[in-house]
């Protein structure tokens, strides 16, 4: 989905997500805590690295880490370029047109991060995508992963739906789009449970998944990888 985005509705797709900065504030926030026990010249990868919202927030915090962003799409690379160049760290990060699995393959990071990027993924590509992360990790990295997750069929769903419908309007949603919430999260993305999640993410290795963050239906997880 993401690799039809072009450099103008990039910008735009940034000035719509910043109404919900509280959120995302806290979010990068917990991320930064849980990885403060990296090696000081830490390496990360970002997978889905949009705008470089991540790379920004962590590299100001942790000046020696290096950063490998990889992205679909190229109007995101764009614009994520241009700001890691406008807030001095483009030097200390490497930036791939593609996938994942285009990133080189070996545990070389310390840590990989893919932040509210998992519900683009279709449901019989979800375990390789959380395999194709967690292989790139070195023993003990830690992989940290936010997405769009709730049971979409639980008696909880439509009161949560309402919270949601919150939440799209303040990203300048429509009351037409509103009204087709409910078909958008159970056709157009791929809305998991969280216990469907933390199962993949156990299946892809990572034995203990931790849930860290919360706030509406955006979930987060953290975990090491541990080799037998």
């Amino acid at each position: 989905m993401s690799q039809f985005f072009s450099k103008e509705s990039s910008q735009a797709y940034d000035e719509k997500n910043s109404k919900l900065a509280p959120i995302s504030g806290a979010m990068h926030f917990l991320i930064q805590l849980v990885l403060q026990d990296l090696p000081k010249q830490a390496r990360i990868l970002c997978v889905g690295v949009g705008t470089g919202a991540e790379i920004l927030s962590l590299s100001k915090v942790y000046p020696e880490w290096t950063f490998v962003g990889v992205d679909p799409a190229e109007g995101m690379l764009a614009v994520c370029r241009e700001r890691l160049e406008q807030a001095g760290v483009l030097n200390r990060c490497e930036l791939i047109h593609g996938y994942v699995q285009d990133v080189p393959h070996g545990e070389n990071f310390d840590a990989v991060l893919s932040v509210l990027v998992g519900h683009f993924v279709k449901r019989d590509e979800r375990l390789g995508f959380y395999q194709n992360m967690t292989a790139r990790l070195r023993e003990g990295g830690y992989l940290i992963n936010t997405e769009i997750s709730f049971d979409l069929n639980s008696a909880q769903f439509p009161l949560m739906l309402k919270n949601w419908e919150q939440v799209q309007a303040l990203m300048g949603a429509t009351p037409e789009s509103l009204a087709t919430l409910p078909k958008q999260l159970k056709d157009m993305l791929t809305v998991l449970s969280t216990p469907e999640t933390e199962d993949l993410l156990r299946q892809s290795g990572i034995a203990i998944p931790v849930r860290f963050f919360q706030a509406f239906m955006i979930s987060g997880w953290y975990g090491k990888k541990w080799c037998e």
